[in-house]
C-alpha cells in the first residue's frame, strides 16, 4: 500500500512483448510484460527530497548452537548485523531478533520498534554483544515475531515492511507444516530476503522462505562475506519506495489465464497466488519496488475466433492500494490475439518469449539435474545438467555457466555434452542450486507495445 501524495513515488511503465498472430484454431497467447519503475529516488540511499518513504525492517539472526561451529559464524553474523544497522536510513523503524527454537527480541525489546538515528543505531549495535549461540532452530517462530513487530501500531499502513533472515542450519525444531503455516501467515504482509551461511542449511528451506515472501535467497559460504552481503541487502531495502504493488490481469469472456511467472531477475511462479479482483480480473503480488525493472511471462488461453478476427486477450494493469483503501492504476499494457493464415507470421516466436522460456527451462534442468545427482542417477544428472549447460550457452547466462562448470566438466557447451565431476565442493553445488533461478535479460528486443497511463 502506498500514499501517492509523496513526491518521491516512482513512475511505472508497462511494456508488452509478444507475437500476437495465431494460426487458424490457435488458442494460446504468450507475452512478456516488462514493468519498470523509475524516478522515485536514489536506490539504496536517500531520495532526492531528503526523507525517504516510511519503512520498517526486522533483522532475524540465527543464534542456534551450530552458529558456534566455527566461531567465525557468530562473529560474522554480529558484524554483518551491525553493518546492516549502519545502513538504515534515519527515521526507519527497526528491530533485531535472535532466532533459536524460540524467537527473542534483542533490540529494542518490549514488542516495539526503534526509530533509526545515531543514538538508536549505537544502542542496537551494543545489544549485539548479547547474541550468543545455543539452542535449536524454528524459523517459523522468528517470522511470526517479525510479523508482529512490523505490524506495530506506530508503523503506518503505507510503510514498506521488510525482513532479513540469516540461518546456518536446518529447521529441525518445528515441522515443515509449521514453517509453511508461518509463511502463509506472513505472505503479503512483509517481504523477506533469506541467506544461508556455511553449508549445513537446506537450500529448499531458504529459497522457499524467500519465494513465499517475495524476497531474494543466496548462499554466503564464507562467514567473512556476510558483512558485505548484509550491507548490500539493507541498501537495496532502503531503496524500496512503494509496497504491495500487484499485477492485475483482466481477461474477456471465454479467455483464461493459464499461468503468470516472474522471469527476471529470477524465475518465480505466481500463478497460484492469484486473488480475485472483481469480475474476470485477478491480482498477482509483486512485492515492494524501488528503481528497477522486472519481467513477467503471461500465458492466456483464448477462444478461437477464426482467421481475420482479432481480440484483446488480456489487459495488464499495475495497481496499488492507497492509504484510504482506494486503488490507483499506475500503468497498463494490452495483450492481443490476431488470427491469420499467414504461416510465417503465426509461427514466428517473439524473441523475449523464446528467451525466457529457455531461462525457465534452464532453472528446471539445474534443479532436476542436481536432484538426480544426489539420488545416484548418473545418466539422468548428466543429461539434465548437459541441457542446462547448453541453455546457459545459448542465452548468454555466463554466471550460471560458470557455476555449472564447477559441477560438470564441459566437453561441448553448444551440444550440452558434459561429464559429471567425480568430486564437487558442497558449497559449489549449493550455490548452483540456490542461484538456479537467476536469469539474464534478452537483448535486441522487438514487438514492443507500450501503454504508460501515468498522470
Amino acid at each position: 500500500m502506498a500514499d501517492f501524495a509523496k513526491s518521491n513515488v516512482p513512475s511505472f511503465a508497462v511494456e508488452v512483448y509478444q507475437n500476437e498472430y495465431l494460426p487458424d484454431g490457435g488458442r494460446e497467447v504468450n507475452a512478456i510484460v516488462t514493468v519498470t519503475s523509475t524516478g522515485g529516488g536514489a536506490s539504496g540511499g536517500l531520495p532526492s527530497g531528503g526523507a525517504g518513504p516510511d519503512a520498517a525492517v526486522a533483522i532475524m539472526v540465527d543464534c542456534s548452537g551450530s552458529m558456534d561451529y566455527p566461531p567465525t559464524k557468530m562473529r560474522g553474523a554480529r558484524d554483518a548485523t551491525a553493518a546492516a544497522i549502519d545502513a538504515l536510513r534515519d527515521g526507519v523503524r527497526f528491530a533485531v531478533i535472535a532466532g533459536t527454537h524460540v524467537a527473542q527480541e534483542v533490540y529494542p525489546g518490549g514488542g516495539r520498534l526503534a526509530v533509526a538515528g545515531p543514538r538508536t543505531r549505537d544502542a542496537a549495535k551494543q545489544s549485539l554483544r548479547r547474541l550468543s549461540a545455543g539452542g535449536g532452530t524454528a524459523i517459523g517462530t522468528w517470522l511470526r515475531l517479525a510479523d508482529r513487530l512490523l505490524d506495530s501500531a506506530d508503523v503506518p499502513d503505507t510503510a514498506v515492511r521488510h525482513g532479513i533472515l540469516l540461518t546456518d542450519g536446518r529447521n529441525e525444531h518445528e515441522s515443515p507444516e509449521e514453517l509453511r503455516a508461518a509463511l502463509d501467515s506472513c505472505a503479503g504482509r512483509f517481504t523477506c530476503d533469506a541467506r544461508g551461511v556455511g553449508t549445513d542449511w537446506e537450500v529448499k528451506e531458504v529459497t522457499g522462505i524467500a519465494s513465499a515472501l517475495l524476497g531474494s535467497a543466496d548462499i554466503v559460504a564464507d562467514p567473512a562475506g556476510l558483512t558485505a552481503d548484509f550491507t548490500q541487502l539493507m541498501e537495496t531495502a532502503m531503496g524500496k519506495e512503494i509496497a504491495d504493488v500487484v499485477l492485475r490481469l483482466w481477461t474477456p469472456l471465454g479467455a483464461e489465464i493459464r499461468y503468470v511467472n516472474q522471469v527476471a531477475p529470477t524465475v518465480e511462479d505466481l500463478t497460484d497466488r492469484r486473488t480475485q479482483a472483481g469480475p474476470r480480473a485477478g491480482d498477482y503480488p509483486t512485492g515492494s519496488w524501488g528503481d528497477e525493472s522486472r519481467d513477467y511471462h503471461v500465458c492466456v488461453e483464448v477462444p478461437d475466433a477464426g482467421v481475420g478476427h482479432e481480440m484483446l486477450a488480456a489487459r495488464v494493469t499495475l495497481v496499488v492500494e492507497r492509504a484510504d483503501g482506494s486503488t490507483q492504476n499506475l500503468s497498463q499494457g494490452l495483450v492481443r490475439a490476431v488470427w491469420t493464415d499467414d504461416m510465417a507470421a503465426s509461427t514466428s516466436i517473439n524473441p523475449q518469449v523464446a528467451h525466457y522460456t529457455g531461462q525457465a527451462e534452464l532453472a528446471q534442468a539445474i534443479q532436476e539435474g542436481l536432484e538426480a545427482r544426489k539420488s545416484g542417477d548418473t545418466d539422468g544428472a548428466t543429461a539434465k545438467l548437459g541441457r542446462a549447460v547448453q541453455l546457459a550457452e545459448d542465452s548468454g547466462n555466463a554466471d550460471t555457466a560458470r557455476l555449472l562448470a564447477k559441477v560438470v566438466d564441459v566437453v561441448d557447451a553448444a551440444t550440452g555434452t558434459v561429464r559429471l565431476k567425480a568430486k564437487v565442493e558442497e558449497a559449489d553445488e549449493m550455490t548452483l542450486e540456490t542461484r538456479s533461478t537467476k536469469t539474464v535479460r534478452v537483448k535486441n528486443v522487438q514487438h514492443k507495445h507500450t501503454h504508460d497511463v501515468q498522470k
